[in-house]
């Protein structure tokens, strides 16, 4: 038997990371090994479109690299196993499929396009063609697939640390269908680019690493102005803390009544979710906000250790009042307001962003013009950013930030011109 159909009959017989081969890159070269058989227009069309998703997802240096990385992040028997740290639990049997597929995988890797090549049956028929079809590279596995002895623990380790499936493979997600989905592209914003407001953020940071160390923490309320960076600051927590083991899933206001079902698929894992909320507020008519006091505190679905709530709101109290809401002709009207201030009260850590005056303005001004290095005098910045609050209505540091990215911008174009 030649390697290559060898290597189509390993990786059919794939068990435990059978998984790999609904993966577009591994079917793609599945089928080309299969096509080892074919008539010729079936095969070079097979090897076309393996070679065009092969480029397309950054892999033509390294096969190996491609196919170890869709196991690696392959969810199967064994890697929930492992991230629920129960792996010691699954019978012998399956630990010699999984022996036997990363064996089969690391030898699946190796075929290299000379060997398709020579080992196809209508090789004659190709002619020149054979020469001119584009060659990938081999490559390497990626270190958890790179010893075949020790590979089943450098995987169970990976997977206790890092969770499997799509929680290894992406830092945010969002709640959508009743289903959690990843987000390709997050915002990468990171905590050196948000100027000012160190210690409200620090108040967010510390209550996160108490978090991700175990430590009594709270549910949080980032409230205040708006522009003054809430948001941001959730988002770049994210990005610095997600190797630690930190996640986040955004939930949208109108879909807090399926809480219980989110917290249901994330409560066994080993990772710490951040349940976001950004942009919170409700209409005096709004009785969903009774949603989020149960899921705050004092529903029957209790909140999992591994999971906190953290939402954005320029109001304080997040229900909107009307002074007639208080002169109304309601019998019990104190019990009504004392209702509607309860919600934000669930909130164990509420940390206030207020718009910054003017020297503390023209301050991340400064800091971000030194940052993108914009060489121009200090009065004539100043006054560009004085000049750009009073037109966007009031100060922020995203009014600052805006001012430098179109300072920047045109500062660019002048040199071009």
């Amino acid at each position: 038997m030649n390697a290559t159909k060898e290597a189509a009959l390993l990786m059919s017989s794939l068990s435990i990371y059978k998984g790999i081969l609904n993966r577009t890159v591994p079917k793609a070269y599945f089928e080309l090994l299969r096509a080892i058989d074919k008539p010729v227009f079936e095969f070079t069309q097979a090897w076309g479109n393996f070679f065009s998703l092969l480029c397309d997802r950054g892999y033509a240096e390294s096969l190996a690299k491609c196919l170890t990385e869709a196991a690696l992040f392959d969810e199967n028997a064994f890697s929930k196993a492992a991230a629920a740290k129960k792996e010691q639990s699954l019978p012998s049997e399956v630990i010699s499929a999984i022996r036997r597929d990363i064996s089969a995988i690391n030898r699946i890797s190796s075929i290299t396009p000379e060997q398709i090549l020579n080992d196809y049956m209508h090789r004659d028929e190709l002619g020149s063609v054979a020469n001119s079809l584009p060659r990938w590279k081999t490559g390497t596995p990626i270190k958890e697939f790179s010893d075949d002895e020790h590979a089943i623990d450098c995987l169970a380790d990976y997977y206790r640390k890092n969770g499997c499936g799509m929680f290894a493979r992406y830092r945010a997600f969002i709640w959508r269908d009743k289903g959690i989905e990843p987000v390709i592209h997050p915002d990468n914003i990171s905590m050196s680019s948000l100027k000012g407001y160190e210690i409200p953020r620090g108040l967010v940071v510390d209550n996160t690493v108490a978090f991700l160390e175990g430590v009594q923490c709270n549910n949080c309320l980032l409230y205040g102005d708006r522009g003054t960076g809430k948001s941001s600051t959730v988002k770049a927590i994210l990005n610095k803390y997600y190797k630690d083991g930190l996640r986040m899933v955004e939930m949208p206001k109108d879909r807090l009544s399926e809480f219980p079902i989110l917290v249901d698929q994330i409560a066994a894992l080993p990772l710490k979710f951040i349940i976001f909320i950004d942009d919170l507020s409700f209409s005096s008519d709004d009785k969903s906000y009774a949603q989020l006091k149960a899921v705050l505190e004092g529903g029957l679905a209790a909140r999992p250790d591994n999971t906190l709530i953290y939402a954005t709101s320029n109001r304080r109290h997040l229900v909107k009042e009307d002074f007639s809401d208080r002169a109304g002709d309601e019998l019990h009207r104190n019990d009504s307001i004392q209702e509607n201030l309860s919600l934000s009260d669930r909130f164990g850590l509420s940390i206030n962003f207020v718009k910054p005056d003017k020297e503390k303005y023209l301050e991340i001004v400064r800091s971000l013009a030194r940052e993108r290095n914009l060489n121009m005098s200090i009065e004539e910045l100043e006054k560009g950013a004085e000049q750009w609050a009073i037109e966007r209505g009031g100060r922020s540091p995203r009014c600052a930030r805006q001012f430098i990215s179109i300072t920047e911008a045109r500062m660019k174009t002048a040199q071009e011109e």
